[in-house]
């Protein structure tokens, strides 16, 4: 997958906090899940919707894209899939219209990228490079596991391949949820990365894929060992993810087997 195939000279500053240590103590995803749910439970948004007032809701977007945009595939991930429209609407805070514009688009896209072609014997080439895979195991928080190596990245000519094999990824974990999970767990592994495997442009395609494509389907996104060289990349990237940023952190391979996985889940590639 593709991490600034050319860039900008640039003058590098001291490391950020999250890149100098990770020996301060973080919220556990489990209570800052919790914390994110009972404020849900008690925001006069989740009571304002009951569950006749989704079913309305979600009907209703389902009849303005049919009129608006009844070019768009109907079917699984179609523009009458009443789970998606329901996703889409929970993203946008139940706005219909806002969700009708976010879905129509996500759906063209769909259709234009081929998603539903996807199969690993097409993209069979890339992903035998093992620059990213799905983890056979979930984390300790149900979640399945996208991991991607930075250090056998290089950037190339093959973006539309590498983005293919990102989707296909994307969809793959995402198949792999189970039930009253709603998310999954992102890995860049940064060891050994060096200034040839930096591609901002594929960092960037990543980021969008999850804001406008798989809204809230990336719980958090972990960039474990990143070296100093990376931070330009990660500079440069930052400002364009809104605020999905807040999804990423910083992190060594310790803090990863301790907090995310047991001894018989532990990716092979992570154990010591």
């Amino acid at each position: 997958m593709a991490l600034l195939s050319s860039c900008h000279p640039l003058r590098l500053s001291p490391p950020p906090p999250a890149l100098r240590s990770t020996t301060k103590k973080k919220p556990s995803h489990y209570a800052l899940k919790c914390s994110a749910e009972n404020r849900t439970l008690r925001s006069p948004l989740y009571t304002r919707h009951s569950h006749l007032d989704t079913r309305q809701l979600v009907l209703e977007v389902k009849e303005r894209l049919k009129l608006k945009h009844p070019g768009l595939p109907v079917g699984r991930n179609g523009r009458d899939d009443e789970d998606m429209i329901l996703w889409f609407l929970k993203d946008r805070n139940f706005s219909v219209e806002d969700a009708v514009f976010k879905l129509s688009k996500a759906i063209k896209w769909r259709k234009d990228f081929g998603v539903s072609e996807l199969r690993e014997e097409s993209v069979k080439r890339l992903y035998a490079t093992g620059k990213g895979y799905v983890h056979d195991s979930l984390d300790i928080y149900s979640r399945p596991v996208l991991i991607v190596v930075g250090s056998k990245h290089f950037p190339s000519k093959e973006i539309i391949e590498n983005q293919k094999l990102c989707v296909y990824l994307v969809e793959k974990a995402i198949s792999k949820l189970p039930d009253g999970v709603e998310d999954i767990l992102g890995i860049v592994d940064l060891r050994g990365f060096g200034v040839q495997n930096a591609d901002g442009t594929y960092l960037k395609f990543l980021f969008d894929l999850v804001c406008h494509y798989y809204p809230k389907r990336l719980g958090e996104l972990l960039f474990m060992e990143a070296p100093f060289v990376f931070q330009p990349v990660w500079q440069l990237v930052k400002p364009l993810t809104s605020s999905y940023s807040t999804l990423a952190r910083f992190c060594d391979a310790e803090t990863v087997r301790k907090e995310y996985f047991t001894k018989e889940t532990l990716p092979a590639a992570f154990k010591l």
